[in-house]
């Protein structure tokens, strides 16, 4: 199932050019892959100083697994999860824009319940992975208007 920009603004909390997504490749019930565009984006609001740094790259798996939870059913509200731990973090690049026109986003899901999630994740281009690591998500159902 392909998903557009658009429609993934519909499905998480992200809005206007903080959400992050171009576009869903795949998903199933515990994996997707997305990927993103915006990196090379001059106006990216996680640029600082010149450059976008690698570590941006979680808050693009962050996305992808709010994605995840919202297209698997596991998440019914747009702003049902807080990213409360990243481990394993492992980055094998120092900055996201430069490394390609597009980047691609998995993320597994290894655990769920209703009070929350356990994604790994991995950033890559075509030809490298720039990140990776282990994300643990929080469900916040009712903290969202």
């Amino acid at each position: 199932m392909m998903l557009g920009h658009d429609e993934i603004c519909a499905l998480i909390p992200h809005a206007g050019s903080m959400c992050l997504l171009e576009g869903v490749e795949s998903w199933d019930q515990e994996t997707i892959l997305c990927y993103a565009v915006s990196h090379t984006d001059d106006a990216n609001p996680l640029r600082r100083h010149g450059g976008l740094h690698a570590v941006c790259g979680v808050e693009y798996a962050a996305q992808g697994m709010a994605l995840h939870a919202r297209l698997s059913g596991t998440a019914s509200h747009p702003g049902a999860g807080l990213l409360a731990s990243v481990r394993d973090l492992r980055l094998f690049a120092e900055n996201l824009d430069g490394c390609g026109a597009r980047l691609w986003i998995e993320a597994r899901r290894l655990t769920g319940s209703a009070q929350g999630f356990i994604y790994d994740f991995g950033v890559r281009t075509a030809a490298a992975l720039l990140l990776s690591g282990r994300a643990t998500i929080i469900a916040t159902p009712g903290i969202w208007p």
